[in-house]
């Protein structure tokens, strides 16, 4: 799988941790930076190029990381095409493609540790879309109102 991944400083440490990891399970990744450690750097930097790459789909999932992981989510779900979620549980990280088609998911350098980190990320990436028609039938709701919006702007 090609992932795409990003941080601020507030998730450098743990971007490197999963990238590497990441590499050595046979995912090929796409690193949107940061690529050092700078205490003034700003997150939309970094996920903007992500999430474009998600939508766009030059990637097939991303991976982003910051203290919180907040910001991060707040910023990609601009982006239309993407689906964000700050996930701090395995329920959330499954479900949230199965039913939602999560496509990035967002995580707290300064919440999970890279353990938790790298079993939420496999959870997200093994999880399937589900194709149910009731899920269909919302994301289209979801893709009408981004539609909407971008008319509206």
């Amino acid at each position: 799988m090609r992932i795409g991944i990003a941080a601020d400083h507030g998730g450098f440490e743990l971007k490197e941790k999963l990238r590497n990891r990441l590499r050595d399970f046979g995912h090929e990744v796409v690193d949107f930076g940061a690529r050092e450690l700078n205490p003034d750097d700003d997150y939309p930097d970094f996920v903007i190029p992500l999430g474009q790459a998600v939508a766009s789909r030059k990637v097939d999932r991303g991976l982003a990381a910051r203290g919180s992981g907040v910001g991060a989510s707040v910023c990609l779900n601009k982006i239309k095409g993407v689906r964000a979620c700050l996930i701090e549980d395995h329920f959330s990280a499954k479900q949230g493609v199965e039913d939602d088609n999560l496509n990035v998911l967002c995580l707290g350098g300064r919440i999970e540790g890279p353990e938790l980190s790298w079993d939420l990320v496999q959870t997200f990436l093994t999880a399937k879309f589900s194709q149910a028609s009731r899920h269909l039938r919302r994301l289209r709701k979801v893709a009408a109102l981004e539609e909407q919006q971008a008319s509206d702007a």
